[in-house]
């Protein structure tokens, strides 16, 4: 989808909070500026140039975005740090920049606040390219790094394997309940399945596949986030162990209006409220940042990633399920025979 920068603070947090997309940008645009502490910086006046609008544009979202550019890297130095500034302009020669010896402080962007500050001006032609670079960019390095989709992302987490696996176990368990303790067809197996789909993140397993764009043979459960399959796993068995005492205690299997009674008390459950908010948090926002998905049913959940999330998914200890599956073949042994 489309995005706007300008108008869109999460889509913004994401790309700063992806250092991968970060790194590359800066290689692309090869933005020069002063080495300071590490990093490139730009003062008020070289962002000023470069964007081709006068200082006061650059104050101006300053004075309105300066919690968001702050937050990116953004600060004013004084004292000892102003002086360490100072002596690296001298020492490499800039001199299209006038610090002056006198300034009793003075402003820095370093490379996250330029592009922070890039994705906020609306007067510059060239922040309006500089955007459409940025995205193109960061859509390359999540592909490059995933091996060139995003739908199976969620497979790179190390602790998926066991999540999966897991869950598998507990879906037995479920429809075996279902088999044993419920008197209805078999559309009782995709009906009480939807039932925990939309009582976890609020769509039915064919919505979530319209947004994930998944073909027939495609399961959504291989697209689940370590924390949905855990939960979905909790639901699962402990619904069928509620199915087994309730069926049980009656001395009968139970009719379609008892299993969603007991449904209806089962979700209600106050300790499932935090499990779920986390969870759709988690489902909205990476399926936005990484998958490029909108859950209309979970907007309010969006939330910028952090840096640890791009880690987790993108980072060194992400891996393909095939090699984690070749790492893991006695674990897998063990998990199957249980």
């Amino acid at each position: 989808m489309a995005k706007d920068l300008t108008e869109s603070p999460v889509d913004r947090q994401n790309i700063l909070n992806n250092s991968y997309a970060v790194t590359e940008i800066q290689n692309a645009t090869k933005i020069k500026g002063i080495h300071f502490e590490g990093t490139v910086c730009l003062i008020k006046e070289q962002v000023a140039a470069f964007f081709e609008v006068d200082t006061r544009t650059i104050e101006r979202y300053l004075e309105k975005y300066g919690e968001e550019l702050t937050q990116n890297g953004y600060e004013v130095l004084r004292g000892k740090r102003l002086k360490s500034f100072k002596m690296a302009v001298k020492e490499q020669f800039v001199t299209d920049i006038d610090v002056g010896n006198k300034t009793p402080q003075i402003g820095i962007f370093n490379f996250r606040a330029f592009l922070n500050l890039a994705m906020l001006i609306t007067e510059s032609e060239r922040a309006r390219l500089l955007r459409q670079t940025i995205l193109d960019i960061v859509i390359d390095t999540i592909n490059k790094r995933t091996g060139g989709g995003t739908k199976y992302i969620n497979q790179r987490d190390e602790d998926f394997l066991y999540a999966w696996f897991s869950e598998e176990n507990y879906r037995k368990i479920f429809t075996d309940a279902l088999r044993d303790y419920v008197d209805m067809g078999n559309f009782k197996y995709p009906l009480y399945t939807d039932k925990i789909y939309v009582s976890i993140f609020k769509e039915k397993a064919q919505e979530y596949r319209k947004i994930l764009r998944l073909q027939a043979k495609e399961k959504v459960r291989n697209t689940f986030y370590t924390e949905i399959l855990d939960l979905v796993a909790a639901y699962e068995y402990g619904f069928a162990e509620l199915l087994k005492a309730s069926s049980e205690k009656k001395g009968r299997k139970l009719d379609s209006w008892e299993v969603d009674e007991l449904f209806r008390h089962f979700e209600a459950q106050p300790h499932w409220k935090p499990l779920i908010e986390r969870a759709r948090v988690k489902m909205a926002s990476r399926d936005l940042a990484f998958r490029d998905a909108l859950h209309l049913q979970l907007e309010q959940y969006i939330a910028p990633l952090q840096a640890s999330e791009f880690e987790r998914f993108l980072g060194e200890k992400s891996k393909e399920l095939a090699e984690r599956l070749e790492e893991a073949q006695d674990v897998l042994k063990r998990l199957k025979d249980r």
